[in-house]
């Protein structure tokens, strides 16, 4: 990767710019127009497009894309994450950490609207995390929980760690060690520790994607077991 070369602004976060520079090489084409749609980066063959939101917003345009080109979407989550509360004149006024952490298994939070994607042969993504700050200005026109303060904008700080998936088989790596050989979202959330909502929107992507099948139920729960890989 190299965060030497110069790219455009499309009315787009700090944190996608900033991403953009951190992917593109040398010799990439930046914000290509391909079939009516503005593209990231055109990399010799293969479309590259930095998804920094929900997937609701880009699911026609990979769709759509996929079926005539190499595409590969890459999406970060934030693993650390500082709030950064800003006066409206840019003042800062408190800058704190987030007790949240991401893990890679938040990508299933969006993956559910792409289940089966990485099935296609021409579709390939990258999951980064990263270390980032989220800046909130007092504005009044903010939703009632931030109390008036509305997200203005995400800056990245560092990369720390990323993963390709070229296929569903990658996947499996998400799964924790210690699964019994038949389990349930619940046995999944447990040993992840992590919420049972989104042990059932990993369950719901694996199974879309064959990486798990269900083989019972255990009260009202389904059962599920990893299939062999082929």
């Amino acid at each position: 990767m190299n965060a030497k070369v110069k790219i455009g602004n499309l009315q787009e976060s700090s944190l996608h710019a900033e991403l953009k520079s951190w992917y593109a090489c040398p010799g990439d084409k930046l914000e290509q127009n391909v079939d009516g749609y503005v593209i990231d980066i055109l990399r010799e063959n293969t479309l590259i497009e930095i998804q920094t939101r929900n997937f609701s917003a880009i699911k026609p345009k990979i769709t759509r894309l996929v079926e005539q080109y190499k595409v590969h979407l890459v999406y970060p989550i934030a693993e650390k994450k500082w709030i950064v509360r800003l006066e409206k004149d840019g003042r800062v006024i408190r800058r704190r950490k987030s007790p949240k952490h991401g893990c890679y298994q938040d990508l299933f939070v969006e993956l559910v609207r792409l289940p089966s994607m990485l099935k296609h042969a021409n579709f390939t993504m990258e999951v980064l995390l990263t270390w980032e700050e989220e800046i909130w200005q007092k504005d009044n026109r903010g939703s009632w929980r931030r109390k008036g303060w509305s997200i203005a904008d995400r800056r990245l700080l560092e990369v720390v760690d990323h993963r390709r998936l070229n296929s569903p088989e990658h996947l499996r790596a998400f799964l924790p060690l210690g699964l019994p050989a038949a389990f349930t979202t619940g046995d999944l959330a447990k040993a992840m520790d992590k919420p049972v909502y989104l042990a059932q929107k990993m369950a719901y992507c694996l199974r879309s994607m064959d990486v798990i099948e269900i083989i019972g139920k255990r009260g009202n729960a389904w059962l599920y077991k990893i299939e062999r890989e082929g």
